[in-house]
């Protein structure tokens, strides 16, 4: 069974960084696109902040391009967000989005993580 487990968010003042993980447990194949999304306060639609393609380019939402940076190991199936210069309307719940296929052969569909709490505040 395949799992996305997240790791790295917490409470942070502003200009601060934290650095997010998001690890694929269990056998996923032919993943095709990794991302994070975000779900601020009270919105009810999860918002893009950046993805990574399995060739490697990234693409990033336009108010967190200069201050956030994808990555990914694709060794071990993990993806990482570097978020420098956080502001408070950064506070947002995480989440990891990774598409790919539980076997060799079988269809590509997406997977969530559960999500991890950033908090920016003085």
């Amino acid at each position: 069974q395949v799992q996305l487990v997240e790791s790295g968010g917490g409470l942070v003042q502003p200009g601060g960084s934290l650095r997010l993980s998001c690890a694929v447990s269990g056998r996923l194949f032919r993943i095709s696109l990794m991302g994070w999304y975000r779900q601020a306060p009270g919105s009810q639609q999860r918002e893009l902040v950046a993805s990574i393609a399995s060739g490697g380019s990234t693409n990033y939402a336009d108010s967190m391009k200069d201050r956030f940076s994808i990555s990914r190991d694709s060794a071990t199936n993990t993806m990482y967000l570097q978020m420098n210069s956080l502001k408070p309307e950064d506070t947002a719940v995480y989440y990891c989005n990774v598409f790919g296929s539980p076997s060799l052969s079988g269809s590509i569909r997406g997977y969530w993580g559960q999500g991890t709490q950033v908090t920016v505040s003085s």
